[in-house]
């Protein structure tokens, strides 16, 4: 399905690119979802429209199979984080304007007042991108169809460690919570509605 329209509220939400996470990915799709990212942003800063910019710092505290796993050295162990683990990568480059949102779960609406800022901000729509597609991107993006917002994901801008698991997120679930596009047809659609 092609990207329809881009709303004349419509807010980018970046999902966890930040440090600690993009530097364990060494895959070229990390890189690529961070460009594409980042110019995304400066398009929606240059249109004055809003860029909300969220990293993770926790984890609902409930008892999982993957967590068990990197607790007993499976999974990469549990090393200590860097001090600078949940800051936003540089290629953001985060401006003064820009909302920043911290998330303790998977979804950028859980507890974090993200549903208010943007019902503040008269927000009718959002753009997502951002790590990793089938977590912190599609809990966010079926809590924002839930909450009513129109979805548009643009899957070459984010990227996911588990290739499968991207791939089921953009053709299996993105279709259903929203319009799937790249960020060249998000820019293209910014300017044509602009």
């Amino acid at each position: 399905m092609a990207l329809t329209t881009i709303d004349p509220a419509c807010a980018l939400v970046v999902i966890d690119l930040q440090k600690g996470i993009v530097s364990a990915l060494t895959d070229a799709r990390v890189t690529d979802a961070v460009e594409r990212s980042a110019h995304l942003a400066d398009e929606f800063r240059r249109h004055g429209l809003p860029v909300v910019l969220v990293n993770v710092t926790g984890r609902a505290p409930g008892r999982t199979d993957a967590v068990r796993s990197r607790e007993t050295g499976r999974l990469g162990g549990g090393a200590e984080r860097p001090s600078d683990w949940a800051e936003l990568v540089d290629e953001l480059g985060v401006r003064p304007g820009d909302h920043l949102i911290t998330k303790r779960r998977r979804s950028a609406f859980h507890d974090t007042g993200l549903d208010t800022l943007l019902r503040d901000l008269g927000v009718t729509q959002v753009v997502l991108t951002g790590i990793s597609t089938s977590s912190g991107v599609e809990s966010t993006a079926r809590s924002a169809a839930d909450h009513g917002y129109h979805v548009v994901l643009a899957t070459d801008a984010m990227a996911d460690p588990d290739a499968e698991a991207h791939r089921h997120s953009v053709e299996r679930v993105f279709p259903k919570l929203g319009e799937t596009a790249t960020a060249t047809e998000v820019v293209t659609m910014l300017e044509a509605t602009r």
